[in-house]
């Protein structure tokens, strides 16, 4: 099978969809090149640095009857539009009564790695994901990120792409058939029987890592990649930590009031899930402070591999005080 960026799977998303529905449209303030080479700067709109001003546009276009994509490049230039995301795209179609739909797709990267400092590295996703009214995914592969983009440009609904700027030149295999990935589904990206380790984005193939260099220890480790953040895979949460006894969490984002505090509460407020417990839910998250611009203490920051496997081992300590015995 071809191999893609996650870049390039996310552009090949959009231009397919694009030729497939003419009431697409994409606005950003930089526009893509292939896609503006391809559709023109009547459908591709190259905009000022207003995002509010994009973001609320989108809602009335969708209102009309067109299908818009709106470009934040950083989640952190949506802040400025917050009424709009919060207020209206969120709440506009309940408060019409059902009579109109809105679908509007905003794309925007999230997370560190790249030393661009703290307005620039955050993942604010549970902010969003307290918010009724909007869908939101944040994808782990070119694979994904391609399905998952197709899947919400068809969606009558609000719905947010959190892309991760760590993963935008990791290559991967997409098919050459169209296909789409369903909201709600996890992905086991690998299975085992010691402990559950449900992941994000980057943090996915970290865990992945671990995983791997802990099998040489005897320990298996199961992989849980969730995708989609609104609607949330519970079930599949829930199976795989019924399975295994025991959960890690990691999340780029910090720990306070985040996705992980809320797989965390997917565990534990389920009575079968929680009896099947044998040991605390662990959480790896970004230290609680703002990203550094500093690669050093960006680096001190944020999550590793080397941290999922302190935190698997911790959680399995119990296991081998038991073997010992």
């Amino acid at each position: 099978m071809r191999e893609l960026t996650y870049n390039e799977a996310a552009v090949e998303a959009v231009a397919e969809e694009m030729r497939r529905d003419p009431k697409i449209f994409y606005m950003s303030t930089d526009a893509i090149g292939p896609l503006l080479k391809e559709f023109g700067a009547e459908r591709v709109r190259a905009t000022p640095i207003t995002e509010a001003a994009l973001t609320g546009m989108a809602i009335g276009a969708a209102g009309c009857g067109f299908r818009p994509i709106v470009d934040w490049r950083q989640v952190t230039f949506c802040f400025v539009a917050m009424d709009q995301i919060v207020n209206q795209a969120a709440k506009i179609h309940y408060m019409f009564g059902g009579q109109v739909s809105f679908p509007i797709l905003y794309r925007a990267a999230v997370g560190g790695g790249g030393q661009v400092a703290a307005q620039h590295s955050q993942s604010p996703y549970s902010m969003f994901m307290n918010v009724a009214g909007l869908k939101m995914f944040l994808p782990s592969t070119p694979h994904d990120i391609k399905g998952l983009l197709k899947t919400a440009i068809r969606d009558n609904n609000p719905v947010i792409s959190f892309e991760s700027s760590r993963l935008m030149t990791r290559k991967g295999p997409v098919p050459e058939e169209d296909y789409t990935i369903p909201f709600g589904k996890a992905d086991i990206k690998r299975e085992g029987n010691d402990v559950t380790v449900v992941a994000l984005a980057w943090l996915v193939h970290e865990a992945l890592a671990a995983a791997e260099e802990l099998a040489k220890d005897g320990i298996s480790v199961e992989v849980v990649d969730p995708r989609t953040l609104v609607p949330l895979d519970t079930d599949t949460i829930r199976n795989s930590v019924q399975k295994t006894g025991r959960l890690v969490i990691a999340d780029e984002a910090g720990p306070t009031a985040g996705f992980s505090a809320e797989v965390a509460a997917v565990a534990t407020e389920d009575a079968t899930t929680f009896a099947r417990l044998k040991a605390p839910v662990r959480r790896v998250c970004a230290v609680q402070v703002p990203i550094p611009y500093s690669p050093v203490l960006e680096n001190h920051v944020f999550p590793d591999r080397k941290r999922i496997m302190a935190a698997i081992r911790e959680v399995l300590q119990g296991r081998r005080s038991a073997e010992a015995a």
